[in-house]
This record gives C-alpha cells, sequence and structure tokens, in this order.
C-alpha cells in the first residue's frame, strides 16, 4: 500500500531544520564539520579494550541530527503502526518508538525520504559519538551533556525500567537530547571490537559485514552504558525492547 502524507520543510535558522509529516513536527540540529578524540578518553573511566585505542577522527563535512530520538507518533505517521513495548495511553506518543531492528530503521528512512524528498539515513557511529560528545563546542564530560547522568539521561536508577517522553531531560551543548539513555540508537555502521586500530582517520564508515552498531545506553542499563563513548552492537534483525533510533541528514 503507497502511504500518502503531506509534508512540508521549514528553515528556521542555518542551526535547525524543521518537517512536517502528516502532523508531526520534528527537528533536525546542524553538526558542524570537526575533529575530535573518539574512544575512551580519560574522563570516560574506560578499561575496555572494544573502546581502544584513542584515536583522532575528523567529520569533514557538516550534517544534520535529529533533535530528539524518532518517537512513536513519528514512527506511525510514516508506517501507520507502532511496534514499542512501552506505550502509554496519554504520553506514549512522546515516547521514543522502541523494539525496532536495523532493518525496520530502514524501512522507515526509505518511507519517509519518499515523503519528504530528502535523504534520511542512520548516523555512523563517529557522527553519533562526535554529536554526543558535543561537536566542537564540547564540554568532555562522560554522558551526553553533563558528568550527572540523573540530568540528561532516563536509566535504570531514574526511569522505573521504562521509556520516558523525549527531551524531558537537559540536552547536550548542541541542544541534542537523549544521547545518553531512554533507549539504544542504532547507527549505520557494523560493528568490529578491533575497528578502533585501524580505521580511517577521516569519516570512517565502520567494517563492512558484522552485527551493528548501538550507542547510547537505555532506560534499564546502569550509567556505564550510557557513556558517550560506550560501544555495544546486535543482529540487524533483532528489534529488542529498548531498541530505537535518532536520524541523520
Amino acid at each position: 500500500m503507497i502511504v500518502e502524507e503531506s509534508h512540508k520543510k521549514k528553515q528556521t535558522s542555518d542551526e535547525t531544520l524543521s518537517f512536517t509529516v502528516g502532523n508531526v513536527s520534528f527537528k533536525m540540529i546542524r553538526i558542524e564539520h570537526g575533529t575530535f578524540m573518539m574512544g575512551a578518553t580519560p574522563e570516560m573511566d574506560c578499561p575496555n579494550d572494544e573502546e581502544k585505542p584513542v584515536h583522532e577522527v575528523t567529520i569533514s563535512k557538516d550534517y544534520y541530527m535529529g533533535k530528539t530520538q524518532v518517537t512513536q507518533e513519528l514512527w506511525q505517521a510514516v508506517m501507520r503502526d507502532n511496534p514499542s513495548h512501552f506505550k502509554d495511553e496519554i504520553m506514549g506518543k512522546k515516547h521514543p518508538v522502541d523494539s525496532v531492528s536495523w532493518y525496520d530503521c530502514q524501512e522507515f528512512i526509505k518511507k519517509l525520504n519518499a515523503l519528504t524528498g530528502k535523504q534520511f539515513r542512520l548516523p555512523t557511529e563517529a557522527e553519533w559519538e562526535y554529536a554526543a560528545r558535543g561537536g566542537n563546542k564540547s564540554l568532555h564530560t562522560q554522558y551526553s551533556g553533563s558528568d550527572d547522568i540523573d540530568s540528561v539521561a532516563w536509566y535504570y536508577g531514574n526511569s522505573g525500567s521504562q521509556t520516558h517522553p523525549v527531551a524531558k531531560k537537559s540536552p547536550n551543548e548542541l541542544g541534542l537530547y537523549d544521547m545518553s539513555g531512554n533507549v539504544w540508537e542504532w547507527c549505520n555502521d557494523c560493528y568490529g571490537d578491533d575497528y578502533y586500530a585501524k580505521s580511517p582517520a577521516v569519516d570512517p564508515q565502520g567494517p563492512l559485514a558484522g552485527f551493528r552498531v548501538l550507542r547510547g545506553g537505555g532506560c534499564g542499563d546502569d550509567p556505564w552504558f550510557c557513556r558517550s563513548s560506550h560501544r555495544y552492537w546486535n543482529c540487524p534483525d533483532d528489534g529488542d525492547h529498548d531498541c530505537g533510533f535518532r536520524l541523520a541528514l
């Protein structure tokens, strides 16, 4: 069945793009290109080899990231269903969509692009971490936007082990919400536990094959998993209750 939705784009400033699909609006924040240290930098307090070696990465072009995780209402506007485990009768439409696989995300993006005429995508792992760390405005905090996890993230210590409406915690330096906690976010890359030792210094895209990367931690996780450098992976056809995503453009 062909899904037909009205859509519009409004450029509100050089920093933000606003889109509407059906009656659901969402915003994208411009991330200026730059260079950062990716991996287990000192503030991350991490002994895990998967986050090492710390290495310099350059993101060569500006790009946009979703101000929030994709919500259940946006998913419904595009896909006409809601696969989420964490539904709320009152506030559910503002919760992040969950229980979606990497392949589900690709199908959503394909339909969204057809509706809008744009080229939305999942972020690369490097783009995700650069944005989570605050880009070239980074304050070098352990979590995205703060060293105080309760101020920026829904995690097991404050969430009741369920998702919450997006943008209820403080944003990071770039104005991005929930980069730590709430739901794990799929990235486009395949995962390689030794990839950091051999990845390109400019715009790394990940290994050619393997499981797919997840970032950010979820509502049921301890603070360790919500650090901006933490890496995780899953089968691309597996949509666990805590798996969601954020758009890039």
